[in-house]
């Protein structure tokens, strides 16, 4: 191919059966399985098992992955040092890439790693996946008191993923339903094909760099505003727009001034991305439960969505899956900062899922580019350039 296509956009980068995407349809797949089934009966834990190995786990599968999780919460005590001497107001998403990258110092991790093409030890790559998986969500959440000036909490093993994050993060016992959201959040997040973050794993994978490095080199990915960031972006959008009432004058003249409407719009998708509306079906529900009490937040959402979809909608632009999750985040306490974080933990299983097939047929990527610049030329000497 000697196109030049910015951003790579429709050049098919690797095979892969993890995940699929019918953009004019809004179906989204995890290994064939659509992601409202998903959503609705599945747990992060499950849907792991399922990006990793390729099919439902049976129930005593998933009850030994499950174990195995909550057997590798606890960090060592320097990861927590290192984590202390960092600056305070340090966005949680550099801890975050900093701490994953350090990972790879206290527990190494490069035995199957060493100049072979292929990696067949899957026993290695198993436990590789588990440590990772298990040791994000407790790092995110240590970081929370730390930055304040007090100590980590005690990940506890009686909780599944979901719960024993919130546990760590707001040092209380979880609110059930507040809980069911975070579990079906991280469903949601998990995996989403050759996204920017998981392409930057495929790179780092390709060179057998260590799995911590890999995850590392995503999480910087993902950290950016027009990928992972969008959620807090969106937040802050809201808050700005000021209420419903403000919506249009505001749309009018963001769209007048070719200005970003952040959490709307995909590439992959020309309908409304699948879990937005899983996202704000939760959120609606969460109104009720508060007596149909809706967050000022929501309305402006809501209200910001059928201006859009006016304005919009033949564009193909909708709601992506970033729109409704902060505001589910915020009603929950949970702050702006972390929303991005959230996502790691979950699509660090589509990260390790995608590293383990790169794995297993390996090439190094080295794409070409178009040269853009001078000729072959002469070197001058300085005293005769002018």
């Amino acid at each position: 191919m000697s196109g030049y296509l910015p951003g790579l956009e429709g050049v098919p980068a690797t095979r892969s059966n993890i995940s699929f995407i019918d953009g004019d349809k809004g179906l989204l797949a995890y290994r064939g399985y659509p992601i409202e089934q998903l959503a609705r009966k599945s747990t992060f834990e499950e849907t792991t098992l399922l990006l990793l190995d390729g099919e439902l786990p049976t129930a005593a599968d998933l009850a030994d992955f499950d174990a195995q999780l909550r057997r590798n919460r606890r960090v060592k005590f320097n990861i927590r040092e290192m984590m202390v001497r960092l600056p305070p107001s340090g966005h949680p998403m550099e801890m975050l890439q900093t701490a994953v990258a350090s990972l790879g110092m206290f527990y190494p991790a490069s035995e199957c790693l060493t100049g072979s093409s292929v990696c067949e030890d899957l026993d290695y790559i198993h436990r590789m996946t588990v440590k990772i998986i298990a040791r994000i969500p407790v790092v995110v959440a240590m970081w929370q008191h730390i930055r304040q000036g007090y100590d980590p909490i005690a990940p506890r093993d009686d909780l599944n993923t979901a719960e024993n994050f919130l546990y760590m993060l707001q040092g209380k016992e979880p609110d059930p339903y507040h809980a069911e959201i975070m579990d079906t959040c991280l469903v949601l997040h998990a995996e989403h094909t050759i996204n920017a973050s998981t392409f930057a794993a495929l790179v780092a994978g390709s060179t057998l760099a260590s799995p911590y490095g890999v995850i590392a080199s995503a999480v910087g990915t993902l950290s950016g505003p027009l990928h992972g960031g969008a959620n807090e972006k969106v937040v802050d959008m809201l808050r700005e727009i000021g209420g419903p009432d403000k919506v249009e004058s505001w749309l009018d003249n963001r769209l007048k001034n070719k200005q970003k409407i952040w959490g709307f719009g995909h590439r992959e998708y020309s309908v409304k991305d699948p879990r937005a509306n899983i996202l704000q079906e939760m959120m609606e529900k969460l109104a009720q439960q508060r007596g149909g009490k809706v967050s000022p937040l929501f309305e402006t959402a809501l209200a910001l969505e059928h201006a859009a979809e006016e304005r919009l909608g033949a564009k193909g632009v909708y709601p992506n899956v970033d729109y409704y999750s902060g505001i589910l985040y915020t009603e929950m306490g949970i702050p702006t900062d972390q929303f991005t974080p959230i996502f790691a933990i979950s699509r660090a299983a589509g990260w390790l899922a995608h590293w383990r097939e790169q794995l297993a047929d390996n090439r190094i990527f080295r794409p070409t580019q178009v040269y853009t610049g001078q000729p072959v030329r002469e070197y001058v000497a300085i005293d005769q350039r002018k």
